[in-house]
């Protein structure tokens, strides 16, 4: 089956519709378990770009009856993708990589791959975090990424033929961490497509993003974003304890997938699911410790180096404060502190927002926020970060337009700081200066925050989230999709009394439940004699 023809400007439906939601925000009747959305159906944005393949589908069109279900048709989609990013690349792999100055920023294709196979002693056949680096000092005496993402490059390593020069060697690692990353990006599509469970077309906005084709290259964050998808896929299946063990193998490889867990407790605190998510808190801390305390006992300081050097890092491209700094001349003493404070201050907004929301939110809109609150507040933005994001945008506010000007602003950052690393690294300074590169910042920062603003109103006004306009409540939430609130504060407190109220008022006028000397009882509550 397929959705009916939807528009979601034209609000809800039927005599007495209000623009927000009901008093009691009582969900409609939720939709058959076995139609599916089409987003030409529901999204103009969508509609028009399906003429390039013959239109939207019809009303009595038979989807998913072909070879080509949705998840086959987003896996070519997205191995088409990473295939033009490779592409697009050509130019750095056959030379600019390999030359000194600007040449693989002028032409927008940096990656960090090819370099860090010598740079981090992997051609030398050293070992992450045990071996250390030769002529480092300081912060950087070991491979300082976390401890998934060292051994899928230490992996990759072992795959890289030994023979040839180092600029062979390069090439090779690079071809083969772009086929393993394309992997990824296919397993994140396959599990944005199984999350929610009516909507696997949704999908199509990670599969076709120029995010992925930009970015998926540049350094190994899709590693952590596919096993975050993989997390929110599970967990969407009432599968707690998988979804805490992926999300304890995505910060084993990335940390961001640690703040999942927070949405996750606020939700279950409200719906009283405490045994849920006991189990995947457990499994992610079980997930982790597997995968880290090897690595702990053989060599704190090696394990560690990842910790010690994001500690004592300063201001750096792509965030607010390296504005700050650079307009000021001098950086902030105190800047973990700020940042610590802005994150608490944040994430007490968020749990807020998910406490007094009038219906609880969905378990990917405050993922979505929280994420993007560590986006912005953070040290650093290297471009590759909007691929944390994206799985989390295309759940929590599933619209081409919004999407497409979120991702709009983050390919022009890209762009942006490959063109300023050009300027400030080649002799004949071709790019753009500081001016110009602050401007991508704050451009990077309005899209992210225009996306930001977006789901909040989702989440104050769920007539207007386009996943709950069909009747839906949370697809992605697992054993938190329909269930009850058993802890609420502020608004949402507020119109539960009421509703609970409602129940014992009488029959009649106003006037008259004013002069009744005390509350009938609720029917079906009578006493028996």
């Amino acid at each position: 089956m397929t959705s009916s023809d939807r528009d979601e400007t034209a609000g809800p439906h039927g005599p007495g519709a209000a623009a927000g939601p009901t008093p009691a925000a009582v969900a409609t009747a939720a939709p058959p378990a076995d139609t599916v959305v089409v987003p030409a159906d529901e999204d103009r944005v969508a509609a028009a770009g399906s003429e390039v393949f013959g239109g939207p589908p019809g009303r009595r069109a038979l989807l998913g009856v072909s070879w080509w279900i949705p998840v086959r048709v987003l896996a070519l989609v997205v191995i088409v993708v990473s295939a033009l990013g490779m592409v697009h690349d050509l130019p750095c792999y056959e030379q600019a990589w390999f030359q000194p100055g600007s040449p693989q920023y002028i032409h927008a294709c940096y990656s960090d791959i090819p370099h860090l196979f010598s740079g981090r002693g992997f051609s030398a056949g050293l070992h992450p975090y045990v071996d250390r680096i030769p002529g480092t000092t300081g912060d950087l005496q070991y491979l300082e990424y976390p401890v998934l993402t060292g051994l899928f490059m230490q992996v990759a390593a072992w795959l890289t033929p030994g023979g040839g020069t180092g600029q062979d060697q390069e090439q090779w690692f690079w071809v083969i961490n772009a086929g393993l990353l394309m992997a990824c990006a296919v397993v994140a599509a396959v599990a944005l497509s199984r999350t929610h469970r009516r909507r696997p077309w949704d999908a199509m906005l990670f599969a076709l993003s120029p995010v992925v084709l930009l970015n998926g290259t540049v350094n190994w964050d899709l590693l952590a974003v596919a096993l975050a998808a993989v997390a929110m896929a599970w967990w969407a299946h009432s599968r707690p304890g998988w979804a805490g063990v992926f999300i304890g193998l995505a910060t084993a490889a990335k940390l961001y997938p640690l703040l999942l867990l927070g949405p996750l407790l606020v939700l279950c605190w409200r719906a009283g699911k405490w045994r849920e998510f006991r189990v995947a808190l457990g499994g992610a801390v079980g997930a982790w410790l597997l995968v880290n305390l090897p690595i702990m006992l053989a060599n704190w300081q090696g394990w560690s180096t990842f910790y010690v050097f994001s500690e004592h890092r300063g201001e750096d491209y792509g965030s607010f404060w390296l504005i700050l700094m650079q307009n000021r001349g001098v950086g902030l003493a105190d800047l973990d502190l700020y940042i610590g404070v802005l994150m608490v201050l944040g994430c007490a907004a968020i749990a807020w927002l998910g406490l007094s929301a009038p219906r609880r939110p969905r378990f990917a809109q405050l993922a979505f926020l929280v994420v993007a609150l560590f986006v912005l507040v953070n040290k650093v933005y290297s471009p590759q970060y909007a691929l944390w994001l994206l799985p989390l945008a295309a759940l929590a506010r599933p619209r081409w337009r919004d999407i497409l000007v979120w991702q709009a602003c983050e390919v022009l950052y890209t762009l942006g700081i490959w063109s300023h690393l050009g300027f400030v690294t080649g002799p004949k300074q071709h790019g753009i200066g500081e001016p110009w590169y602050h401007f991508a910042i704050v451009l990077h920062l309005l899209g992210t925050l225009y996306l930001v603003v977006l789901v909040v109103r989702d989440a104050l006004q769920p007539d207007r989230d386009p996943v709950r306009r069909d009747g839906s409540d949370d697809p992605s939430g697992g054993v938190l999709d329909g269930a009850p609130d058993a802890f609420t504060l502020g608004t949402a407190r507020h119109l539960h009394e009421d509703e609970s109220y409602a129940g014992y008022a009488p029959a009649g006028s106003f006037e008259q439940w004013l002069e009744e000397p005390r509350l009938s009882e609720p029917a079906g509550n009578e006493k028996q004699s």
